[in-house]
């Protein structure tokens, strides 16, 4: 990890590629100027009651048709741009986004609570990868599936595909990126295909999802449908999207095993490369077997505590940090590498500082929020007023037209509040009576809010996960959106087939 954090975007020098803090400026402009434009506005909320896996849970949810402009003396909509600097009511300014987007949130949440797991998980791997216990022990791997690698793609897109579906994997797939991009890379692949066959794979299962309680579970109990109900046209949808994902990286990491020029990130796939030569260990030592075995029980620990205890960033980065420090106590003892207790303290902050650029792009995307006003229902503030105003939009539409029209319009709103179960307390409220109007069942806009949330998730530069893997990847957002497109546009083609094809069958 002693590679300058300034090179986890290795694209950024080209003349032809912007670097994603680039983009992320231009994208807090446009927010600002809409501001200037868009009027600032309201909603009342209430707290509803659902029950949840046999538990009684309450939300905070907006009340359909409370929206509510702010207006000036004269009654008018107030129109009050964002100004460069914070004004004396402590409103953020332009130039404060930066500082806002890192302390904005709570530590379960983005920003703050992301940036604080990126940075601890950066730091525990580094001690781990330092012992060189995983490169030595992928070796192993790398030699027993010489010939049948080809069988490892699909197993391991089913598995995070699942994680996502089951249990709503998505800050995980920071962490485990790191194990999964040096064996992808060694075994002839590249970066690209590590990220479709762990982050890519779960958000597939997060939008397919029949059981996830923190989106589908969440939406269905907010729009008062039977909690985990349409499973089976659910469990269709996500077997359709796994394999569609399943056949895209086999044909993508077929073209790069056969050609690797065709890879969009030599640079990327070499770093990963030489990082990895330079790790492996002669030969494979009992320590060695220790701090793998320290790395299971993690992780079994982990997928123990998020389906069992509901933990979540605060608890996963704290499991991940006791991995990491486990694994320096082994490596100290026994002198894994020449490490001793300062090697630990140094390969920790170097793993650290190896993530900052990803904690940095993700304080940044959640800026973007902060010039808009902020999430907050009862605030007035652009956000409000966009969620009012695509939901209007959709009135008199039919029940195809409306159908196609709430997927739309969750995918768009996605980019504003890529959280799931934040975006469900939004918009559900007023998808859910909106479907009764149109002629839709209720099912069906908790459908479109699955689907338009899942499938952006795998674009969008204010998603906190997205920003943080790619930061681990060493890959810029614009290299990676260039890469993902013509999928995310199939994605989309499939959605739209399946919400028509709900409407269809009365989907409920």
């Amino acid at each position: 990890m002693s590679q300058s954090a300034a090179s986890v975007t290795p694209q950024a020098g080209a003349s032809r590629v912007p670097d994603t803090f680039v983009i992320l400026f231009f994208i807090v402009i446009a927010a600002a100027m809409l501001s200037f434009v868009v009027p600032k506005g309201a909603f009342e909320t209430r707290v509803v009651s659902y029950e949840q896996q046999g538990v009684e849970r309450s939300r905070e949810v907006v009340v359909p048709g409370s929206f509510q402009y702010l207006q000036d003396e004269e009654g008018e909509p107030v129109r009050r741009g964002v100004r460069l600097f914070s004004d004396e009511e402590g409103s953020p300014g332009l130039l404060n986004f930066a500082f806002e987007g890192l302390v904005a949130g709570d530590r379960h949440s983005a920003a703050v609570g992301v940036i604080a797991f990126i940075l601890l998980i950066g730091g525990a791997f580094g001690i781990i990868l330092r012992t060189g216990a995983i490169q030595t022990g992928l070796i192993s791997v790398v030699k027993a599936m010489r010939g049948r690698d080809m069988v490892l793609l699909p197993l391991i897109t089913v598995l995070f595909s699942l994680g996502g579906a089951i249990f709503g994997m998505g800050a995980e797939a920071i962490a485990l990126a790191m194990i999964i991009i040096p064996l992808i890379v060694v075994l002839g692949y590249d970066v690209l295909t590590a990220i479709l066959i762990t982050y890519v794979a779960t958000q597939v299962g997060f939008g397919s999802s029949w059981m996830n309680p923190f989106s589908v579970g969440v939406a269905q109990g907010i729009a008062e449908v039977p909690v985990l109900s349409g499973a089976g046209f659910r469990g269709v949808l996500w077997t359709v999207f796994t394999a569609t994902l399943i056949l895209f990286a086999l044909w993508h990491a077929r073209r790069v095993k056969t050609d690797p020029g065709r890879s969009p990130v030599p640079e990327a796939n070499a770093w990963f490369r030489d990082r990895f030569e330079e790790q492996v260990s002669d030969r494979f030592t009992v320590a060695h077997g220790l701090v793998i075995l320290v790395l299971v029980a993690g992780i079994a620990w982990i997928v123990w505590g998020v389906t069992a205890r509901g933990y979540y960033i605060a608890e996963i980065a704290t499991q991940f940090f006791t991995m990491g420090l486990a694994a320096g106590v082994i490596a100290t003892v026994s002198r894994l590498n020449g490490m001793d207790t300062n090697a630990v303290a140094v390969s920790f902050k170097e793993g650290a500082a190896a993530l900052l650029p990803a904690a940095l792009i993700v304080a940044m995307a959640q800026g973007v929020l902060v010039v808009l006003g902020g999430n907050d229902p009862t605030s007035p503030s652009v956000l409000n007023t966009i969620l009012h105003a695509m939901s209007q939009a959709m009135e008199g539409q039919g029940p195809i037209a409306s159908a196609l029209s709430m997927l739309g319009f969750q995918a768009g709103f996605n980019f504003f509040v890529a959280s799931g179960s934040g975006q469900a307390a939004l918009t559900m409220p007023i998808m859910a009576p909106l479907a009764d109007l149109v002629g839709v069942s209720r099912q069906v806009a908790v459908l479109a809010f699955q689907l338009g949330d899942g499938v952006t998730n795998l674009i969008i530069p204010t998603s906190a996960v997205l920003m943080g893997v790619l930061g681990v990847a060493r890959v810029s957002w614009w290299t990676w959106v260039k890469f993902i497109v013509p999928f995310v546009l199939l994605l989309l083609g499939l959605s739209m087939a399946f919400m028509v094809g709900a409407v269809l069958i009365g989907f409920s």
